[in-house]
């Protein structure tokens, strides 16, 4: 038997640069639950051409909201070929009745407790429609098949995932709609196994909050410590509430971490519920992190509510102020299934609701207290202004415990900024009225 695990791109024309892209491991994951007697091949579209035509039993399509049309196009060409296609991803699992319109069957949520079943099914003849899952103890499952990924990237980054779930339940996240909200890790031995058999130096946790549980965070660091490797990941602020948390991190090999600040809006933190609510509080934990020799990363969202025009200059103000090493600045996206997308629409505020669209870069709905229009030009003027020349150099006193790692993260993203200025135009147009 033969199988096909495809990861489809947004769009099969562009391409993500090797130093910005986010390697995948679900596929990986899939892999290892497989039984021996298939044959199987990892196909991802953002580093190879996918062959349609592609000899195999069973075709299963990874995805996500952006990329669905991409993959419902696919999953209809492999079916014109007489192959069973099967998708799982986040955007299958909230919006399971879209995705069976173009699938044989449909994953919702995790695989791991339905995969076998579903080959099975499928070998009987007897495939089923949809497979939920009941969120599994993902201890007892086999480590990714690592060795079936081509593509090593610039930096030959190795995903790899410890924890699942998120106690925090923003209103603008699907995560808790796929994961849950109860934190399920994986035994600390085993992750060191995984480490160790990867033969990786520098490693991207992909969990949604490295320390959800400070208790197993620093179970974990102090393991990984011996193992001499440099790893990125994502928390949250409560990190600087630990010290001897952040000091584990840090000596484990921890170089950069993701931070989801979110916005400047002191309303807007409020209404989200995060757990440092000033900015001031925001700014002394930024010094504390760095201090440990830690390149903070922040993620921005533009478009809140409670946000005007001014958000995008007190943004790049505070960021800049603070020395901020590298930005993700973001667009307000409300996908579906989260409670944002739920108001929006009731509220007739979607201007689309075409999922290629939905790529954290483009304005998909009406903002309360500004033009879509100027949404998107403030936050692609953000990121100018951020990503300048003159931005980065006087930034880089605020990293100087990884030069070469700052630099390389600004210039990535400032490409990324030219690439993204030739569909403005385009988008701009779209979002004026007739």
């Amino acid at each position: 038997m033969k199988l096909l695990l495809v990861s489809p791109c947004r769009d099969e024309n562009i391409r993500f640069a090797h130093s910005l892209r986010i390697p995948q491991i679900s596929l990986n994951i899939i892999a290892s639950l497989t039984p021996p007697h298939y044959e199987i091949k990892i196909a991802e579209e953002e580093i190879e051409e996918i062959n349609l035509d592609e000899e195999c039993d069973i075709v299963g399509i990874s995805t996500m909201t952006s990329n669905a049309p991409r993959a419902y196009r696919m999953a209809s060409e492999f079916k014109k070929r007489g192959r069973t296609v099967v998708m799982g991803g986040v955007h299958p699992t909230v919006l399971p009745e879209e995705a069976i319109r173009y699938a044989d069957s449909v994953v919702i949520g995790e695989a791991e407790d339905t995969w076998r079943t579903l080959l099975n099914d499928f070998e009987q003849g007897m495939l089923q429609k949809f497979y939920k899952s009941r969120q599994p103890d993902v201890s007892h499952y086999p480590l990714p098949m690592r060795r079936l990924t081509k593509s090593k990237g610039l930096f030959d980054v190795k995903p790899i995932v410890t924890t699942r779930g998120c106690p925090y339940d923003c209103d603008f996240c699907a995560v808790p709609k796929f994961f849950g909200r109860k934190l399920r890790s994986l035994p600390v031995e085993k992750v060191v196994c995984d480490i160790k058999e990867s033969k990786g130096k520098i490693f991207l946790f992909l969990d949604d909050n490295i320390i959800g549980s400070p208790k197993y965070a620093k179970e974990l660091f102090k393991a990984i410590e011996p193992l001499n490797i440099k790893w990125v990941g994502q928390a949250s602020m409560s990190f600087v509430k630990d010290t001897e948390l952040m000091r584990l991190a840090a000596i484990s090999g921890c170089a950069v971490l993701f931070f989801g600040l979110e916005t400047v809006s002191t309303e807007a933190l409020k209404r989200m519920g995060k757990s440092i609510k000033l900015l001031q509080a925001n700014e002394e934990a930024i010094k504390k992190i760095k201090g440990f020799g830690i390149v903070f990363h922040a993620s921005m969202v533009f478009g809140f509510d409670e946000e005007d025009k001014s958000i995008f200059e007190e943004s790049v103000e505070f960021l800049a102020r603070n020395k901020i090493s590298t930005v993700s600045f973001n667009v307000l996206t409300p996908y579906p299934g989260t409670r944002v997308y739920d108001r929006f629409k009731e509220e007739g505020r979607l201007l689309t609701e075409d999922w290629k669209y939905y790529d954290h870069n483009t304005v998909v709905f009406k903002p309360k207290n500004m033009t879509p229009q100027e949404l998107m030009e403030g936050h692609l003027w953000a990121r100018k202004q951020f990503y300048s020349l003159g931005s980065i150099a006087k930034r880089f006193s605020g990293t100087l415990s990884h030069p070469l790692l700052y630099t390389a993260m600004n210039l990535g993203y400032r490409k990324s900024i030219k690439e993204d200025i030739e569909n403005l135009n385009n988008e701009i147009s779209r979002l004026q009225p007739a």
